[in-house]
């Protein structure tokens, strides 16, 4: 179903007549004062932010292949410090590969923080916990919970971010995870997905923002107030970048802003691929506009998803995406888990961000823009690949036809996309965010495993200096 013209994230009046257009500037105007110039999709002070830095190299790492080596290379040759945030670490091929790696770091001295979401990351075994913590591992899980009849009960607003920072000289961002369904041996569910090694002077904003993230109660906090502020590192190359998060405080929705930003003033080409595609009303809006002025919008979306119901939900916005003209793909060869983008073969991104409302107004997370042709060619090249390779093209023509059940599917899903960004603060939020150390969110998830077991694990891990529940924040 087409959803009213011209209306406004607000609800403003038609934009087409007439008499609306004065209505329209006046609303326009209104909302420029209370956002801000920055704020405005489009404008030039938002396209050229200060935050861009120059000088950097841009490194594409695509699947599990290419990044967990280069991850462990890295680890392996850290002097001082190694800080990762991940959603998900399993006890798995990948897993032991990174807990191995920490552990050889640990060992030579090497400062070592790892952050895990709770929910993310629910089941990992003492065998694999404890080594890390014995040698010194500062292990955090963000908001652990104990399971509910086998039930996670902590699922919103989760630590979505994948970041790793090696002795502030060398960053890497991007969408995925320590498991092994990154690897191609996996099967056939294993999952596509990119990530980024950056080097230049954008590692130190990255550092920054992961050790504020990563700062908890004693005695960790000490190593943090001894260790110097590191200088910002050289320019290594001619890319230009910018770091952009998404929390529930300042920044709840940056990361959207800038794709809107980029769309906007598009000219030429947009190319989307994103795991899970269920955006708000006004990026979907930006699609169609940029399409209706001729700019060729291209969407990769998942075709084998690991989740039904992520193909379902997409689908609903197809007849309304392709009217407009743009085409959609859907990649077929195995499950797509990547959050890219490539804008007039200038302007791209890389990060952890979907484009769904979990990731665009509930989770943390964390995405890194990039200015830089060479950089956007190569991203480019390699989705054009999976189009031509991997993916079907979904034909207007050959789309059911819309009965009375579409009509009011359609609907549905066009008001909760409309008015999401505003129900999204009133769901229950973590402020203070929770990061706690691994031995209290082990007891205190295994407890009741434990005691079944006849273990006395968890009870160690809870009397051990410094298991008791911190509250930092973080995010």
């Amino acid at each position: 179903m087409t959803p009213p013209q011209g209306m406004s994230q607000a609800g403003a009046a038609p934009e087409r007549s007439a008499a609306g257009r004065p209505l329209r500037r006046a609303w326009e105007a209104w909302r420029r004062r209370r956002q801000g110039p920055a704020a405005v999709d489009g404008s030039p002070d938002f396209l050229n932010s200060a935050r861009w830095l120059g000088g950097h190299r841009i490194t594409l790492l695509e699947n599990g292949e290419a990044f967990f080596p280069r991850v462990f290379e890295a680890i392996e040759a850290a002097r001082d410090e190694v800080l990762i945030e991940t959603f998900i670490l399993f006890d798995d091929k990948v897993g032991r590969g990174l807990q191995a790696a920490l552990l050889a770091a640990a060992g030579r001295g090497v400062r070592v923080a790892l952050t895990v979401d709770g929910y993310g990351s629910p089941d990992l075994p003492p065998d694999f916990v404890d080594p890390l913590t014995a040698a010194g591992v500062r292990f955090l899980a963000y908001d652990p919970a104990p399971r509910l009849f086998g039930w996670r009960p902590n699922m919103l607003r989760r630590l979505h971010r994948k970041l790793v920072v090696i002795d502030g000289e060398r960053a890497f961002v991007g969408g995925i995870n320590y498991s092994a369904d990154h690897l191609a041996d996996f099967g056939p569910q294993a999952k596509q997905d990119y990530a980024i090694e950056v080097e230049g002077p954008l590692v130190a904003t990255i550092h920054h923002f992961l050790r504020a993230a990563q700062r908890v109660a004693e005695p960790s906090r000490r190593w943090l107030r001894r260790t110097p502020a590191s200088p910002a590192p050289a320019p290594a190359g001619s890319a230009e970048a910018m770091f952009v998060t998404r929390d529930n405080r300042d920044h709840a929705s940056d990361i959207e802003r800038h794709y809107r930003a980029a769309i906007r003033a598009a000219r030429r080409r947009v190319v989307i691929a994103n795991a899970y595609f269920f955006p708000g009303y006004r990026l979907i809006r930006e699609l169609r506009r940029a399409a209706r002025r001729g700019v060729e919008v291209i969407l990769i979306l998942q075709g084998e998803p690991d989740m039904p119901i992520v193909r379902t939900a997409a689908s609903t916005l197809y007849d309304h995406l392709l009217r407009a003209g743009v085409r959609i793909f859907e990649y077929c060869e195995r499950p797509l888990h990547g959050k890219v983008a490539v804008i007039d073969g200038v302007w791209s991104t890389v990060g952890s961000s979907n484009l769904d409302p979990l990731s665009l107004s509930l989770n943390l997370e964390a995405n890194v823009m990039v200015r830089d042709p060479a950089f956007a060619a190569q991203l480019e090249a390699r989705l054009d690949h999976l189009m031509q390779h991997a993916c079907r093209e979904i034909d207007a023509a050959a789309l059911a036809p819309s009965g009375a059940w579409s009509v009011i599917r359609n609907t549905l899903v066009f008001h909760f996309l409309r008015h999401f960004p505003r129900w999204a603060p009133r769901l229950p939020t973590l402020v203070p965010h929770d990061a706690v150390p691994i031995a209290w969110a082990a007891s205190a998830a295994g407890t009741a495993a434990a005691t079944a077991a006849g273990t006395t694990a968890a009870a160690a891990a809870a009397a051990s200096p410094g298991a008791e529940h911190h509250r930092e924040a973080l995010g």
